[in-house]
């Protein structure tokens, strides 16, 4: 929530906030007629109804509100008491104005900070030397370490692609998905078959190839099968209506 849309209704002034604060300065409404527990009531009320908090606002708000408070109970002194505390309205409307600029500038100030720190989000970083008693070699000793050419070259090795592997001598076994089809469709002739007899003698590729047939020919009713433990033999059946579709 903005200052600027804080309206006030008070017995002396109905209007925005910042009217208010303006008025006062220029001297054209008495700040000591002015309820300022009347303000702080407005200003809570609306912050209620909007259900925010606008944290830099309200920041704003504690200062200007405060001003006002010291420059009101200044005004209010006993008359014994004048001469150390009295200003007169010349002089509080500046105190006033060069308060709300100490408030502009360290506003300004927290947001170039912010900034800087968004900036530098994920790494920090420091520009001091490292500490004499944490060096664990001599100043010359650690120059031929990092010596700008030295890094140079660490850099470009990186850099440098290593020679692609030649995988031509490891056998790719090759195995389609309608050969295995066709095979398991040829033991399934005999009525049933032993899954471990469809894949003897078979690599780890033919293995899962033959699984996945063995999957698709289930969808398509042709089969089904049973294992009677976790682990045991799966034996694998004709279903009914391949064995009719094969009779006919």
């Amino acid at each position: 929530m903005r200052l600027v849309d804080l309206e006030l209704d008070l017995e002396v002034f109905a209007g925005p906030f910042d009217l208010l604060l303006t008025l006062i300065l220029r001297e054209e409404v008495d700040l000591l007629e002015v309820d300022l527990a009347d303000v702080v009531i407005s200003y809570i009320d609306h912050l209620e109804s909007r259900g925010e908090l606008d944290l830099e606002a309200a920041t704003e708000f504690l200062v200007l509100i405060t001003a006002l408070l010291e420059l009101k109970s200044r005004l209010m002194l006993p008359g014994e008491e004048i001469e150390e505390v009295e200003l007169d309205p010349g002089e509080a409307a500046a105190e006033l104005l060069e308060r709300l600029l100490d408030a502009h500038r360290y506003r300004s100030a927290a947001e170039h900070l912010s900034g800087l720190l968004r900036a530098q989000s994920g790494y920090r970083f420091r520009s001091a030397p490292l500490p004499a008693q944490l060096r664990k070699a001599s100043l010359p000793v650690a120059e031929a370490v990092y010596d700008p050419t030295r890094l140079a070259k660490a850099i470009a090795g990186l850099l440098v692609l290593p020679p692609e592997v030649d995988v031509r001598h490891i056998p790719v076994p090759k195995v389609s998905v309608a050969e295995r089809l066709t095979h398991l469709r040829r033991l399934l002739r005999r009525g049933s078959f032993n899954f471990d007899e469809a894949v003897a003698g078979a690599d780890r590729v033919t293995v899962a190839v033959t699984v996945f047939s063995l999957l698709e020919l289930y969808k398509q009713g042709e089969l089904t099968w049973v294992q009677d433990e976790p682990f045991g033999a799966i034996e694998v059946r004709a279903s009914a209506a391949a064995l009719a579709v094969a009779a006919a």
